[in-house]
């Protein structure tokens, strides 16, 4: 995969919550840090996603946002955490 980001956290899926529109997924990262995002179910399908997946996080530099610890605890599922 080429992509034009350069911020890409390659890990497994750990987690795979599939619903009804969206899916949340968890990718567990190298030194047990981990990272949760929610796509749409069509692309959870589309990218054949499964537990034990290899996966890669790619997030774009301008789409990061620094916070405070609460905001980070209040901030939802968009997440890093170890």
């Amino acid at each position: 995969m080429k992509v034009s980001a350069r911020n890409q956290l390659a890990g497994m899926v750990k987690v795979l919550n599939v619903g009804v529109v969206n899916a949340e997924v968890v990718i567990a990262l190298p030194g047990g840090m981990e990272i949760a995002a929610i796509i749409s179910k069509s692309s959870c399908e589309s990218l054949g996603l499964k537990v034990g997946s290899p996966a890669c996080a790619v997030i774009k530099a301008s789409d990061v946002m620094v916070g405070c610890v609460r905001a980070v605890e209040r901030a939802g599922f968009m997440r890093l955490s170890n």
